[in-house]
């Protein structure tokens, strides 16, 4: 068996599609059925005798979660965001954790599987503060935004058509607190989930003491920032795509193959990948791969080993 302290890391970066599929309810069970199905892809880089770390979003249970303060607020006292992100990081890790354990299980694998409660660090000063521009929560009409905007202070915004939102801010990651803990972890042989929901968003007072803060930070820039600091040699993003595309639904559209750092970054400039959905998973693997990184690749969960093996996915070096 190889030694756990001289195999690769891999981080592995998933989006809403771990827990929920569209059309479905989000009760635990979907949760518990999507979370084996992915975890069951994942099996082949323990196979490969990787060591993993796993991070993943939390979008529409953190909405959830901020449903629930709105219903029960007359009753029950709510939570601020940076607690409710830390919820969800331990309900979800805990989803994650029971289906790697018995795929490990299954296959007679003995490795271990630790969920990391995950502050990360970002600027008291980033401009994100002053111009809050991420979208959480229930939908509301126009006057329950307007009165929670005068009585809370929210910023609003109407969203797509469906209905007002409350708008928060989204700092970028600077550093992982628990970015040790995890290196050390996975260096061991444990696959570790962290950083969920893009981790808890902190800051460092001027006492020079941690405090939450009400914001979300994006998932994949903060697993940008996890895969470096831990020496990752490869960033695996997963969506719901097999590989990245340029002018994507035309008829031109075209499925990028093996792409090195300058092409990516004119193709950005360029505009062809949207900051709702592929921009910030580019810049995620460019941030990562200017930090040092080695390899990064997008692709879904279905096509991880073709991908792997070189048959699918976008795959994002330095040089070819």
């Amino acid at each position: 068996m190889t030694d756990p302290s001289v195999r690769p890391i891999v981080l592995v970066a998933m989006g809403g599609h771990a827990f929920m599929q569209r059309g479905e309810a989000g009760d635990i069970h979907d949760h518990e059925r999507n979370a084996a199905t992915i975890c069951g892809s994942l099996m082949t880089l323990v196979e490969r005798s990787y060591n993993l770390v796993i991070t993943h979003g939390n979008g529409p249970q953190v909405g959830n979660f901020l449903l629930q303060n709105e219903l029960t607020r007359e009753s029950v006292p709510s939570l601020p965001l940076d607690v409710l992100v830390a919820n969800t990081e331990g309900f979800l890790g805990y989803v994650l954790q029971q289906a790697l354990l018995n795929h490990l299980r299954r296959r007679e694998v003995k490795r271990y599987v630790v969920t990391m409660i995950t502050q990360v660090l970002v600027e008291r000063e980033d401009p994100a503060f002053q111009n809050p521009s991420k979208p959480i929560g229930p939908f509301l009409t126009r006057e329950q935004a307007e009165e929670r905007r005068d009585r809370l202070g929210w910023k609003i915004i109407e969203d797509s058509g469906r209905g007002w939102r409350r708008l928060v801010a989204s700092p970028r990651p600077v550093r992982v607190v628990q970015r040790h803990m995890i290196r050390d972890s996975a260096r061991a042989g444990h696959i570790v989930v962290a950083c969920g929901g893009g981790g808890i968003p902190i800051i460092r007072r001027e006492d020079n003491d941690y405090e939450g803060i009400e914001a979300v930070i994006d998932k994949d820039l903060t697993s940008s920032v996890l895969a470096a600091e831990i020496g990752a040699e490869l960033l695996i993003i997963l969506t719901d795509v097999p590989q990245v595309y340029v002018h994507f639904g035309k008829p031109e559209q075209q499925a990028l193959g093996a792409v090195t750092v300058e092409e990516v970054e004119s193709l950005y400039a360029a505009g062809h990948f949207a900051r709702g959905s592929m921009g910030p998973k580019v810049e995620a693997i460019l941030g990562f791969l200017k930090a040092g990184g080695k390899r990064g690749l997008i692709t879904s969960p279905a096509r991880l080993a073709d991908a792997l093996d070189g048959r699918a996915g976008t795959h994002f070096v330095g040089r070819i």
